[in-house]
């Protein structure tokens, strides 16, 4: 109970410098199977008024990185910490209020690399995204902070060889991303303890952004 109990503090301790980092809203943009059918050429217009949307929002300093998964989807990351905001910012975009995503929007604490806005002409780079899950049942809630602390020293590890480009925590234990360069063997993400412990899940989805959009040189 005492190990329990002091495992709980550190992770505590460890969330609260977290919180003193600056936070954003991170956007899932995930695709909606049940969208409307439309034409080509409808479809076309409203992804020209969704790409204007976003150069607008970038442009008002409310969204700094934008990029779309590959196989459909995509992410926003909001310069704000209110979800309010954030809601009345994305839902000006035509794709959203057309129901063609179905959108998820999480406070994001990022821990290494950072969120930096880059000009639209910027080059495009794909990197390997992950996305973990956690997975807390009554029968694994009491080593969780054991096994979150063990997902740490893993990721810590990984960040040493150089190819981590960002890493960030969402709130109220809603799990984390790791952005990784180039194509990652899945091996490397499921060699995490709390991943074979399967208190954490991953998704793993190759992303485009613009060059430098987490900060990287």
């Amino acid at each position: 109970m005492n190990r329990l109990i002091l495992l709980l503090v550190l992770v505590c301790f460890t969330l609260t410098s977290y919180a003193q980092e600056k936070k954003y809203m991170f956007v899932f943009l995930n695709s909606n199977p049940d969208k409307e059918v439309l034409s080509e050429q409808a479809v076309d217009s409203l992804q020209k008024r969704h790409m204007a949307n976003i150069q607008r929002l970038a442009a008002e300093d409310k969204l700094t990185v934008a990029g779309p998964f590959e196989g459909g989807g995509g992410i926003f990351i909001l310069n704000t910490n209110d979800i309010t905001k954030a809601r009345e910012w994305i839902y000006t975009d035509p794709a959203i209020k057309a129901n063609r995503y179905k959108i998820e929007i999480l406070p994001w604490t990022p821990r290494s690399g950072g969120v930096c806005k880059v000009n639209e002409d910027v080059k495009m780079v794909f990197y390997t995204f992950i996305r973990y899950q956690t997975h807390i049942t009554k029968f694994n809630v009491q080593q969780a902070p054991e096994w979150f602390l063990k997902h740490d020293q893993y990721l810590n590890n990984i960040t040493k060889t150089g190819n981590v480009i960002s890493e960030g925590v969402f709130d109220n234990d809603d799990g984390s991303i790791l952005i990784m360069k180039g194509e990652v063997e899945p091996e490397v993400i499921m060699s995490d303890p709390a991943v074979k412990n399967g208190i954490l899940q991953p998704e793993i989805k190759t992303i485009w952004v613009g060059q430098g959009s987490f900060c990287e040189s």
